[in-house]
């Protein structure tokens, strides 16, 4: 076979680089496919995931509404939130009710935290701030309030900061689902047989990682932006486990509840029809 060069974008993220590192630095026998790294921002991934960009990505759960005539979603390597998810945290103590009134800093528009806050609150004044940036800008007192992810769920307390509302937990209450996330997808044009030899392989690479955790940890301990061993630890162990393997018959159903629900809500373009890689 003539080796060929897939493209693989994914977040700049310590679960994310867990998952993705047996494929990307040579620890599985491929069948003579490359795969090529792109790190970017996951608000970045889902806009490139609009125009196409991208062989496979991982990209919002939110975003995946927009791309569904495109892309395949891969039954492995999703981010699920169980009981926990996206968290509001502000500078003093504050009611749910008062964030209709409150300046939100948000990662983006794409993402699937906006949409859950969107489902919660529907009205509220926000502002795009790059994820890493959040809790600077609330505890400045630039915004009022601030929708964190990625490791910030774990590091805001330390910066004397205040929980409001965990949407992961109110999504579990309302649903008794796991909060949906993040996703992996495979473009559709590479045809049936590529895109389940690369779902095969992102499964192999997830296994792997979780067979040598301490070899996988250490390298993705360069992304946790300063999170030591034990910290990125804990936030790989939040949100790569068995549901990540293959997200079975809930984690589907979350996904499909929650797209059809921003839909209903008119926040998505288009009805929810999920295709999934066999």
């Amino acid at each position: 076979m003539e080796p060929q060069e897939i493209t693989l974008g994914h977040s700049p993220d310590s679960d994310d680089a867990f998952m993705f590192y047996a494929l990307t630095h040579g620890k599985l026998d491929t069948g003579g496919l490359t795969f090529k790294h792109v790190i970017a921002g996951i608000e970045s991934l889902n806009h490139r995931a609009m125009e196409g960009e991208l062989d496979v990505t991982a990209l919002s759960v939110h975003a995946y509404g927009y791309v569904m005539g495109s892309y395949a979603l891969l039954p492995s390597g999703g981010s699920f939130g169980e009981e926990s998810g996206p968290i509001v945290v502000a500078r003093k103590p504050m009611a749910i009710g008062e964030l209709a009134d409150a300046r939100i800093a948000v990662p983006g528009t794409m993402t699937s935290a906006y949409l859950l806050l969107k489902l919660l609150l529907m009205h509220f004044r926000f502002e795009v701030v790059p994820f890493d940036k959040i809790m600077d800008a609330v505890k400045s007192g630039d915004v009022d309030a601030g929708l964190l992810i990625h490791e910030g769920q774990l590091t805001y307390e330390p910066m004397g900061l205040h929980k409001v509302v965990d949407l992961g937990e109110w999504w579990h209450a309302d649903t008794g689902l796991p909060v949906p996330l993040g996703v992996n997808a495979v473009r559709k044009d590479l045809g049936k047989p590529l895109m389940k030899k690369i779902s095969g392989l992102l499964t192999a690479s997830i296994q792997y990682a979780l067979d040598h955790h301490e070899e996988a940890v250490k390298y993705a301990m360069q992304f946790g932006r300063g999170m030591d061993a034990a910290l990125t630890d804990r936030f790989v162990g939040m949100y790569v486990n068995a549901r990540t393997m293959d997200m079975g018959v809930k984690g589907r159903d979350a996904i499909a509840r929650l797209l059809t629900r921003g839909y209903h809500a008119a926040l998505l373009p288009q009805p929810v029809n999920l295709e999934f890689v066999k």
